[in-house]
């Protein structure tokens, strides 16, 4: 994987994304849920069409859990209210794609440690029917790994992007392999993708959320880029870069929001209030385009911005 500059640290990124928004005024605002009792819903998808009705998964989540649900909901009113009769899923932080026809859904699955009694490991589990109804489950990931995403490039051609954690990715480091067909997507392809090793720092982490195949068949990656401040907080942040599947060039990551963007709302814990994770992208009818992000582990907002993916 090439790039030719070191990685910017968070801090850099995110001075940079000041610097370019300083005069910006954004349109933004936040999801209402009805049908959910008093839990949460946050880390939502961006709105995608399914059985004839424009829908939107979301982690539905008591404040003081992290026991989540998955739940298909569709606008009624302004008003966000689950889809009747759709399934619902014991997984955290949706995501769909499309290849070809297909539709493909996932999220994190949280089980039982087998070899450590009272700890947790997390698969990225991924789903396939033609829509939101009929959707069964194909495959998973490897043991620890989040953030496994996926690009239909053309026939017979899908990109893996993963995100080891340990002691091959650190703290969180993308990675890329590709694939010729859904049933070739298994833990050890998985395992093999080649790392973006200069993406970002030791100390920092990040992870790609959603794909989108550009007109010139370069990769634009939703992404979110994090650290840690002095004092154990998070600080999440959306973010882009343009990946070449033929040459394995990528650009730097682009910060394109952050949390003072959004209204003030509730976070579930005071270490989770700078976190805002990227559920999507869509293209709205002026061009511009609309970001749909979980913020503080604890609300669903929404923000209007410039093409992220030009300028690069």
């Amino acid at each position: 994987m090439m790039r030719h500059a070191p990685p910017a640290s968070v801090a850099q990124l995110f001075a940079d994304y000041q610097k370019r928004t300083a005069h910006n005024t954004f349109s933004t605002g936040r999801l209402e849920f009805t049908g959910v009792g008093d839990k949460d819903v946050y880390n939502i998808t961006a709105p995608f069409t399914s059985a004839g009705q424009v829908v939107s998964a979301g982690r539905v989540e008591a404040r003081d859990s992290e026991h989540s649900t998955i739940v298909f909901f569709r606008e009624q009113q302004g008003r966000w209210a689950p889809v009747e009769n759709a399934p619902t899923f014991q997984l955290q932080d949706p995501f769909f794609t499309w290849i070809e026809d297909e539709l493909i859904f996932g999220g994190v699955e949280i089980n039982p440690h087998p070899d450590n009694p009272g700890q947790l490991i997390w698969h990225t589990v991924f789903f396939r029917g033609r829509d939101i109804h009929s959707l069964t489950r194909f495959a998973s990931g490897p043991p620890g790994m989040k953030d496994i995403r996926l690009c239909h490039i053309q026939q017979g051609r899908i990109g893996v992007f993963t995100r080891p954690q340990g002691k091959i990715g650190g703290r969180g480091t993308i990675g890329y392999v590709e694939i010729n067909n859904l049933e070739a997507l298994t833990p050890e392809t998985i395992t093999s993708a080649e790392l973006f090793e200069q993406q970002f720092n030791s100390e920092e982490w990040g992870g790609v959320n959603e794909t989108h195949l550009l007109c010139d068949g370069t990769i634009g990656l939703l992404s979110h880029i994090a650290c840690f401040d002095q004092h154990g907080r998070r600080h999440y942040y959306p973010g882009v870069f343009i990946f070449n599947p033929d040459t394995k060039n990528y650009t730097p990551i682009k910060i394109i929001a952050a949390r003072d963007n959004f209204l003030p709302g509730a976070a579930k814990r005071p270490d989770l209030v700078d976190v805002i994770f990227p559920g999507g992208l869509i293209v709205l009818p002026n061009n511009g385009w609309r970001l749909y992000v979980g913020a503080s582990d604890a609300e669903a907002h929404w923000i209007d911005i410039e093409d992220p993916f030009s300028g690069f």
